[in-house]
């Protein structure tokens, strides 16, 4: 039986969308915070037919970095803890272990990189589909830091 296409509609507009409390876990900030930034309208959220509010999976990704530290020199101090400057904050689309080695595709932004980095790195950092990670970009390399 064909589904009614306004319920498709509707079921891939709530594709992607958080809860506030999973957004704030994900942002590591409290949730009374995000609570604030939706009322503040520092985040856009999305309230649904119980006047709850969601938050698409994209704001989060968009104030991800942001978040880490409060002002500019401690941005700077997080980059700067390993040497390499060029550093892609997104999210793991996917981990693929086989043998030695370990295939991890990034999505930052519209793109994705991928890095193929040893089995052992991936297992250590236990990266996983869907957690944050950076991208350091390094000459020729791109080496996988989990954020």
């Amino acid at each position: 039986m064909a589904r009614k296409p306004e319920l498709q509609r509707r079921e891939a507009e709530h594709e992607g969308l958080l809860k506030p409390r999973e957004a704030a876990l994900e942002l590591r900030i409290s949730f009374p915070t995000i609570k604030q930034w939706i009322y503040k309208r520092k985040i856009r959220s999305i309230q649904t037919a119980g006047r709850h509010h969601r938050i698409p999976q994209s704001e989060v990704d968009r104030l991800l970095f942001r978040t880490r530290a409060k002002t500019s020199p401690e941005r700077t101090l997080i980059m700067r803890r390993l040497s390499g400057r060029n550093q892609l904050v997104g999210r793991i689309d996917s981990v693929c272990i086989s043998g030695l080695l370990a295939e991890v595709v990034i999505s930052i932004g519209e793109q994705q990189i991928t890095s193929i980095i040893t089995a052992q790195s991936a297992r250590e950092m236990s990266l996983k589909a869907g957690q944050t990670a950076a991208a350091l970009i390094k000459s020729t390399e791109v080496m996988i830091l989990r954020v």
